[in-house]
């Protein structure tokens, strides 16, 4: 679902400045859920708006309004106005893993190659 700014005033973000835009809900989910906070890809890419920590997660005990940390990574300032669609957030079911300390790890075909290791031609 799109989320909208709920500011009282427009907001201005002038480029590489940081700020909480309200969006004026908060939500109660099931546990075992969570909702993931994304930019909306129009706005990212037409005006260099984005959100700082993307994908933001809310966890299912979280009953505060859902702010979004944005910022201006294009060259002008831009403006918020209340109503604006700014964010999507998409809600997921959380996996809870039980984990098991080992002493090895199990082999893999990359084992322990590091960035850009699975674009290298054999």
């Amino acid at each position: 679902m799109d989320l909208c700014a709920d500011v009282p005033d427009d907001l201005y973000l002038a480029p590489l400045e940081r700020s909480l835009i309200p969006t004026g809900i908060a939500i109660a989910l099931p546990f075992g859920f969570e909702a993931q906070i994304r930019p909306r890809s129009g706005l990212a890419f037409k005006e260099g708006l984005t959100l700082v920590n993307s994908p933001g997660t809310i966890d299912s005990d979280f009953r505060g309004e859902i702010q979004l940390i944005a910022i201006n990574l294009g060259r002008e300032a831009l403006v918020i106005r209340t109503g604006q669609r700014v964010a999507q957030m998409v809600i997921q079911r959380v996996v809870r893993a039980q984990w098991r300390v080992v002493d090895e790890l199990p082999n893999s075909e990359r084992q322990a190659g590091g960035f850009g290791h699975t674009d290298k031609k054999s």
